[in-house]
């Protein structure tokens, strides 16, 4: 909760719910992060918050982007970006959406498998192009792991394929997890793609970029190492791994760049001990299917903020307002809310400012998305 949003929320008291971001508090974060880690560009992964004002706030700063779909690709493109600082890092694209890039002049593309090289190299003919392996997600929250990536083994003969295609295999990526809160997990996957690196240069590749992907936490519940120790922990793997002769790194950060720049502002529909258990039930105006999807098992442990807070609390479950018993967001985690706490108060739930806006379907139950305020 920064300056700026609190008072926005006084003098405003928007109708809930809504998000509301901070967009100097991204500056603040995306320039926290190029501190730490100076010898990185950062290419912000769009999917995490693509309204236009951190768009256009990030590409006056310099920044790349990694986009998921054309889509997301247009709108970087609306907000100013070049399409060279653009990198299409789904390893799942239609045909349709590389023709588009490619014609938009973006050159780098992300792939794990044969059939999405192959895609490539007839369709984008001569782009750079790098493989995602498949590495541990350990101390994630969100993992990754198992829709995306491929082994060592495979990603050599990939590459080698890559070269034979007449594509550029410019490098190698990881994603060690989204709300990564471990920095060994960076080290271990560094040390994994270091070997098979270096492999690809004894072959002859002229391989020189390592995407370290993203996963740089935000603080939800609990605290995370600050962004300074996962600087300090990746310079030295890198070093570790490569010597003097240090790659070109990318880093894609989405959840850190934005997260804590955002507040959702919601209304507390009911309050109610159903008799079930101890537990008093709380239901918001906004819940799983109006994007906080990744309340999913719990994995996402928001803040809560009350007009009641040093007051007595008691435990909770804590839901949304829609007809669908998956709509709930957390009921084993321990949550516990002022016993104060009222039909028709405001709660807010901090650091909301990713996968937040994305994740809101746009008429569940008739409720309408969830409305979005950039100050």
């Amino acid at each position: 909760m920064t300056p700026k949003i609190a008072r926005f929320l006084s003098d405003h008291a928007p109708p809930t719910p809504c998000l509301v971001v901070d967009v100097d508090r991204v500056e603040e974060r995306y320039r926290a992060l190029q501190t730490a880690l100076p010898l990185a560009r950062i290419y912000y992964a769009v999917k995490a918050n693509p309204a236009a004002p951190v768009l256009e706030r990030l590409v006056s700063l310099g920044s790349c982007f990694d986009a998921a779909s054309w889509e997301e690709i247009a709108l970087c493109l609306a907000a100013g970006a070049r399409p060279a600082s653009i990198s299409f890092g789904n390893t799942i694209k239609k045909n349709q959406a590389i023709v588009r890039a490619f014609e938009a002049g973006v050159s780098l593309f992300a792939f794990d498998s044969t059939e999405e090289l192959d895609k490539l190299a007839r369709l984008a003919p001569g782009s750079r192009v790098y493989c995602r392996l498949l590495v541990e997600n350990d101390g994630a929250d969100w993992p990754l792991s198992r829709k995306f990536g491929t082994t060592v083994e495979n990603a050599r003969a990939l590459m080698l394929r890559a070269r034979a295609l007449g594509l550029d295999p410019y490098g190698l990526s990881f994603h060690v997890g989204s709300q990564q809160t471990s920095t060994e997990a960076y080290e271990a996957a560094i040390g994994r793609v270091g070997m098979l690196f270096t492999d690809l240069v004894r072959k002859g590749l002229d391989i020189r970029m390592v995407n370290l992907g993203g996963g740089f936490p935000t603080r939800y519940q609990d605290d995370v190492p600050e962004i300074d120790a996962f600087g300090t922990a990746i310079e030295r793997a890198m070093t570790r791994a490569f010597g003097n002769a240090l790659p070109e790194m990318l880093v894609e950060p989405g959840r850190f760049v934005v997260g804590d720049a955002g507040v959702v502002s919601a209304e507390v529909v009911l309050v109610s001990q159903r008799g079930t258990d101890d537990k008093r039930w709380v239901y918001l105006d906004i819940g799983r299917f109006g994007g906080l999807a990744e309340t999913e098992g719990e994995a996402i442990r928001y803040r809560f903020r009350t007009q009641h807070d040093g007051g007595r609390t008691g435990p909770v479950a804590i839901a949304g307002p829609t007809c669908d018993g998956a709509d709930i967001l957390y009921e084993r985690s321990g949550y516990r809310m002022p016993l104060a706490l009222a039909c028709g108060e405001r709660v807010e739930l901090l650091s909301t400012g990713a996968y937040v806006s994305t994740y809101c379907s746009t008429a569940f139950n008739g409720f309408a998305p969830l409305a979005e305020h950039y100050i």
